[in-house]
């Protein structure tokens, strides 16, 4: 097997799908695009490339689906912006876990602190949520 560069390395970018009723009690779960941005930086800032966005809640981590990407070789790494992400996105993040191990697909999450909502912030993921096209930045 050759060796794989980091311009070859797909990353799969893991979001939680958080109700918006959760927003003032749990922002950034809530704050899909957030996660996703936090991520997109982390496989930016060692050059590797995103290949998939995922919005789970719950998902089982035998879900075919989920592995489709892995075996046809668009996937190497998933990541998520943190533990808590992982942990409302699948029914048993370290079941996750252990799957990712079992088929030599890593698992890293982003290790950074969680931003801070202001009002500001709950207000403009609101808007974005509720009215989709309000949030539209030419992204």
């Amino acid at each position: 097997m050759g060796c794989t560069t980091a311009a070859e390395v797909r990353v799969a970018v893991i979001a939680s799908h958080t109700p918006l009723e959760e927003l003032d009690s749990d922002p950034f779960l809530v704050d899909t695009r957030g996660q996703h941005a936090m991520c997109a930086r982390w496989a930016e800032d060692r050059g590797y490339a995103v290949t998939r966005q995922l919005l789970l809640y719950r998902l089982r981590p035998d879900h075919r689906g989920l592995w489709l990407d892995v075996e046809a070789g668009l996937v190497d790494v998933f990541v998520a912006a943190g533990d808590r992400v992982l942990e409302r996105a699948f029914t048993s993040a370290d079941d996750f876990a252990a799957e990712c191990a079992r088929r030599g697909v890593r698992l890293e999450t982003v290790g950074l602190d969680e931003p801070r909502y202001d009002a500001a912030m709950k207000a403009e993921v609101h808007r974005r949520l509720s009215m989709p096209t309000a949030g539209y930045r030419g992204r």
